[in-house]
């Protein structure tokens, strides 16, 4: 796993008292080229920094370090010592991120299910009925064609067949969980939201750039049609990745 950028790597030399937020003096406008470079790099290591989920950190002993190791002094501590104060900063702080997001997508579930209409399985799945059908379930070795559109319990929407113009075709039993069980419910013909906890969903890792780790899953779901024990190619990753079992 990539935790910090080659420049990040190169330049932290941070004493274990460092991680309380410090904000530095006002920068002087960059006049120079060499400034603007400086600066960049600085942007860049403070961003990776956030993706690992370090909240905080004292800017004045990171520009220290920085300052030292350029001026060809000793630095506070040796390579391993750096790379171990390193690796426990972030273990913790990727605690703590989980954590919240654990608490965070845990309480949208909670919350939802006291909602009128919102059916709780014994799973933790939830799902509304927005109309009922009235063909066949399907079963996991079914294929199945289903219009639905994918969002985040922030309301952002990260997959949609309807904006693609065309409904995904695939056999059920090579998708998330979630899906396996709510399209299941579902007779053919009717149209459900599906909440899905992370459990039955991406996880802790959750799934490229748009699902984050411990999100929570809103799919509405049309069921156009099942075709009994007929296999088809799983989707391509251009129209449909993100339902797709990983």
């Amino acid at each position: 796993m990539k935790l910090l950028s080659i420049a990040a790597a190169g330049c932290l030399a941070v004493s274990a008292g460092s991680v309380y937020a410090q904000q530095p003096g006002a920068v002087s406008p960059l006049k120079s080229r060499s400034d603007s470079v400086a600066y960049a790099f600085g942007a860049s290591i403070a961003r990776d920094l956030k993706r690992t989920g370090m909240e905080e950190i004292n800017a004045t002993v990171l520009a220290q370090a920085v300052a030292d190791i350029f001026a060809g002094k000793e630095a506070t501590f040796d390579e391993t010592e750096e790379r171990e104060l390193i690796m426990d900063a972030i273990t913790a702080a990727r605690s703590k991120m989980d954590a919240k997001l654990q608490e965070q997508a845990n309480a949208f579930m909670e919350e939802n299910k006291a909602k009128p209409g919102v059916i709780t399985t014994e799973s933790g799945l939830q799902y509304e009925v927005i109309r009922e059908g009235t063909g066949d379930k399907p079963t996991l070795t079914d294929t199945v064609t289903v219009h639905y559109k994918g969002q985040l319990s922030n309301g952002s929407v990260f997959d949609s067949s309807y904006e693609r113009g065309e409904p995904a075709t695939f056999t059920l039993d090579r998708v998330i969980e979630g899906w396996q069980e709510g399209i299941q419910l579902m007779p053919e013909g009717a149209q459900y939201r599906i909440y899905i906890p992370y459990e039955l969903g991406y996880g802790e890792r959750g799934a490229g750039q748009d699902i984050p780790p411990y999100s929570s899953l809103i799919f509405e779901v049309e069921l156009i049609s099942v075709k009994k024990g007929a296999e088809v190619p799983v989707p391509s990753a251009a129209n449909s990745i993100d339902i797709q079992t990983q």
